[in-house]
């Protein structure tokens, strides 16, 4: 269960289970477990430059592990923790990010999977939680030792990351340092973040029933005859796989326009191209230039919006721009959200087309009936947040 709690942000929530730790017995440390200190590090904001901002700002619980903060066009991505920085990047949900595998290239595949961060480049969740403490337009730290720093002013803190990793933990910035981040990752790793309770896995086990639009829609998503969704976003083989995460884990360019709206606020060069999994040190094929990591589906209802610079604001228009591929109809050559042509890509030439170019067109029937279906993979507690 989740209790809410003020933390100088938009609504969070912190499980029960640290606030019972924390009551414990003064003589035992605080937090006993990995994943119950991590959990404490996920909510602290101390752990910021200005003390304003903590990982669940950007990943609020209580709105799909996203950020909800902001809206219009400086809702596309995050704000800092100095009140100003924006990035360039929207903020993917946490929800279910342990289950993308480490950053790795397939052979069988010949393609790069995994990671974190929408181009990779933490290999795992460990990595990534290292990442928004130490950057200059999120938690604003100027270095591992000054976070070590603030991490030692608690002494719930100090006492429970000795109990769990050593007296001589604070010897080592980088141990102590890597201490916070794999709790961080522990906490990341529980049911909290990936209870597969949507109306989708309960209609999996027998115990809800699907309209006959969603119905509609899981055929549709499904059939390569149809759509050509399931080819990016789908993991196991079976359709009807209980931890299915709606995504493959790749990385595709699917020519998703730029943000210009936004890049005119959050001081990004306007030549500026983002070139996504180029962008990963581990990455130099030009080729690869462009491709973003495919998102899991999880939640995608209430965690817009959508692509990787959040240039996109409805989960329907989002179809619409798939089907811009397959469709003659010069209504689907039109972006819904700014009545004129769809953008241009940002990066063009490496397109993954064979993808994209699967399937007939869309009806708006079956365009409808593909964003019902999305709606389903909701997490049941975020259910009241979907849009009629």
């Amino acid at each position: 269960m989740l209790a809410p709690v003020s933390r100088g942000m938009a609504l969070a929530f912190v499980p029960l289970a640290i606030l019972a730790a924390a009551s414990g017995n003064a003589a035992d440390p605080a937090f006993g477990t990995p994943e119950e200190l991590g959990a404490a590090f996920f909510f602290d904001t101390a752990l910021s430059m200005n003390r304003t901002q903590a990982c669940a700002t950007c990943h609020d619980p209580a709105t799909g592990f996203a950020d909800a903060r902001g809206e219009g066009v400086a809702g596309a991505v995050s704000l800092g923790d100095d009140g100003e920085s924006l990035g360039d990047r929207n903020a993917p949900t946490a929800s279910y990010a342990m289950y993308s595998p480490g950053f790795h290239y397939d052979e069988q595949a010949a393609r790069w999977k995994g990671g974190q961060f929408l181009d990779g480049r933490e290999a795992d969740l460990t990595g990534q939680a290292g990442g928004p403490p130490l950057n200059p337009i999120e938690m604003g730290m100027p270095d591992k030792a000054s976070v070590v720093a603030r991490l030692r002013e608690n002494p719930d803190y100090v006492a429970s990351m000795q109990a769990l990793f050593g007296d001589d933990l604070f010897d080592d910035t980088e141990r102590a340092y890597a201490a916070m981040t794999g709790s961080l990752a522990s906490f990341e790793r529980t049911e909290e973040f990936a209870p597969f309770d949507s109306k989708y896995d309960r209609y999996l086990r027998g115990e809800a029933k699907l309209t006959d639009q969603e119905e509609l829609g899981r055929v549709l998503f499904f059939s390569e005859q149809f759509t050509n969704c399931n080819l990016c976003h789908q993991l196991g083989r079976s359709q009807i796989d209980p931890q299915e995460t709606f995504s493959n884990y790749e990385y595709h360019n699917i020519g998703v326009p730029e943000n210009a709206a936004l890049r005119a606020i959050n001081g990004v060069a306007a030549d500026f191209v983002d070139t996504g999994l180029l962008m990963n040190p581990a990455v130099s094929d030009p080729a690869e230039a462009g491709r973003f990591k495919v998102p899991t589906l999880r939640n995608v209802a209430v965690t817009g919006p959508y692509m990787h610079n959040g240039v996109f604001s409805d989960l329907r228009t989002v179809i619409l721009f798939y089907d811009k591929y397959n469709s003659r109809n010069e209504a689907r050559q039109i972006n819904p959200e700014t009545g004129a042509a769809w953008g241009p890509p940002e990066v063009d030439g490496t397109l993954s087309m064979k993808e994209l170019e699967t399937g007939p067109a869309l009806d708006d029937q079956r365009v409808d009936a593909l964003v019902a279906f999305l709606k389903t993979l909701t997490d049941a507690r975020y259910e009241d947040m979907i849009a009629p």
